[in-house]
């Protein structure tokens, strides 16, 4: 195996290249999954279902953070479940925005306000099944039983539930803190959910998907990955049929119907989540009716000289990409009630 530099030399020991043979134009060329038959009538059902349901959010005070008054929320998921999360919202007056933030395969811990700006009202859902507020509610408790759950049958795969969750937690953070405009954060794994869950839904502005996963799933199945994505590969090649319940969740496809700014931030390497894949999304959104803003890391899902500084870099860029997205929403907003009163 022959790794190119600098990853030769910052990741010496690593059990395969993270590259997996792409360089910077192989990965602006790769191809976004085609929308399949079926796919938009799928999800637009499922949104339908999702808009049928009351979240019912009770609230449990937890103090002030940072600012902000904090709370852990109880609401209802796609199919039922009761699920958890934090909500946090200003101290200093009333929120203008409304942030959804999702989390890696690792989960969450606590919540986490470093791409959250001072004015926004956030919900930090906890996937089904993982991190500190939901580990065995309503999915698997490890990423490899996780991310293969309920895959013979679409409307019980736990990536699908995922996603439209995440319609859930929307709704219980717009019940908690008003009707506001929204944008979504989501890295890795919710990234990839995110992407998923983002074209059905008008109330998004703008959203940050960080080195994203579930993109491009012929490119990621094709590979080994120290990620989800291997259990998956793995998954398919013992039950052939899955693969076609999988096309169903192809972040790439999703993001072609994408209609708002998306900043991607993809990885040149990445060993857990193919590069090949995040690009697939990012290229998407290109090809979208949204606009696409890429910044490109240099490697994901690890440590390597300068990460700090440049995830410092990153978080303000995405604050501004935020900026920007909430600067066109007040012209349009202001362009339709001149218009409406002419």
């Amino acid at each position: 195996m022959t790794i190119p530099a600098p990853y030769r030399d910052w990741f010496p020991e690593a059990q395969l290249d993270g590259t997996y043979g792409f360089d910077p134009p192989a990965l602006r060329r790769v191809e976004p999954v085609p929308v399949p038959d079926g796919f938009t009538e799928r999800w637009r059902a499922w949104r339908a279902d999702a808009e049928r349901i009351d979240v019912s959010p009770e609230r449990t005070p937890l103090g002030a953070q940072d600012g902000r008054r904090l709370s852990i929320v109880e609401h209802t998921g796609a199919d039922g479940t009761r699920l958890r999360a934090w909500l946090a919202e200003p101290l200093g007056g009333p929120a203008r925005i409304g942030i959804v933030h999702g989390h890696g395969y690792g989960g969450r811990a606590a919540p986490d306000f470093a791409r959250v700006p001072d004015d926004a009202a956030v919900i930090f859902p906890v996937a089904r099944g993982l991190g500190a507020l939901n580990t065995g509610v309503g999915a698997p408790s490890t990423r490899d039983d996780h991310v293969v759950a309920g895959l013979e049958d679409p409307d019980r795969s736990v990536l699908g539930l995922c996603a439209r969750d995440l319609w859930l937690a929307a709704d219980a953070l717009c019940t908690l803190a008003g009707p506001l405009p929204l944008a979504y954060v989501g890295e890795s794994f919710g990234g990839g959910i995110g992407a998923l869950a983002l074209p059905w839904d008008d109330r998004y502005i703008a959203a940050t998907l960080v080195v994203p996963s579930f993109g491009q799933h012929d490119e990621r199945l094709a590979v080994r990955c120290l990620g989800s994505g291997e259990a998956l590969r793995r998954h398919v090649q013992a039950h052939p049929a899955a693969r076609d319940v999988l096309r169903l969740f192809d972040a790439s496809t999703a993001m072609l119907l994408n209609r708002i700014p998306v900043r991607v931030e993809a990885a040149l390497w990445d060993a857990n989540v193919p590069p090949q894949g995040q690009f697939a999304i990012a290229n998407a959104v290109a090809r979208s009716a949204g606009v696409l803003e890429l910044a490109v890391l240099p490697a994901g899902h690890a440590a390597y000289p300068g990460r700090e500084q440049l995830t410092r870099a990153f978080e303000d860029a995405g604050r501004a990409h935020l900026d920007r997205a909430r600067s066109r929403d007040r012209q349009e907003r202001s362009r339709d009630a001149d218009l409406a009163q002419r």
